[in-house]
């Protein structure tokens, strides 16, 4: 259960730094607080039970080198997150505007799309992929309630230091995942 609670931790870390940066920009109220989390919480819920379903529909063809991929995979987007957190760009910025029902939308999904491909070496974490997906959305929901109002009151830059940890809590994941593997 602690390496499920990680992983939602590391992938909930971009939806993170969008609702620091949301509350930044004077969208820090409980309201919107809600609306971002509940938003994000559910995207980041249900795109791993899109990648599970993936990664269980071609198990046959994968079974081989399941574990190298998951790897491949949460390594390149602990890298990404990681590339991401420290750039220069200014969250804040970049999102000035209140984001409409549409854009809200399409910003849970951008961000989320981690998870899905996080969502096919679910397998190996030993919990209910059901379980593990509500875990994923749950911290998601809150971890992102708490940014808006972090957002609001600190400033944008916490978002950026949380997304690098998250990539590098991926990237070992990763690793954890490639040597229970190679050395079974």
């Amino acid at each position: 259960m602690a390496t499920l609670l990680l992983l939602a931790l590391a992938l909930s870390m971009d939806a993170f730094a969008v609702a620091v940066a949301r509350g930044a920009a004077g969208e820090g109220g409980w309201r919107s607080a809600l609306r971002l989390g509940l938003s994000f919480g559910l995207a980041q819920g249900l795109m791993p039970l899109l990648g599970w379903w993936l990664g269980a529909t071609f198990a046959d063809l994968l079974a081989a080198v399941d574990h190298w991929i998951a790897f491949v995979l949460l390594a390149i987007l602990g890298v990404r997150m990681i590339r991401e957190g420290v750039s220069g760009g200014n969250l804040a910025v970049e999102q000035r505007r209140n984001l409409s029902l549409l854009g809200l939308v399409v910003a849970s999904v951008a961000t989320s799309i981690d998870a899905a491909v996080a969502g096919m070496s679910l397998q190996f974490l030993g919990q209910p992929v059901f379980v593990a997906c509500l875990v994923i959305g749950g911290v998601t929901a809150a971890v992102c309630m708490v940014g808006v109002i972090i957002g609001a009151r600190v400033g944008v830059g916490i978002g950026k230091r949380a997304e690098v940890a998250g990539g590098i809590v991926l990237i070992g994941l990763g690793i954890r995942i490639l040597v229970d593997h190679v050395g079974a």
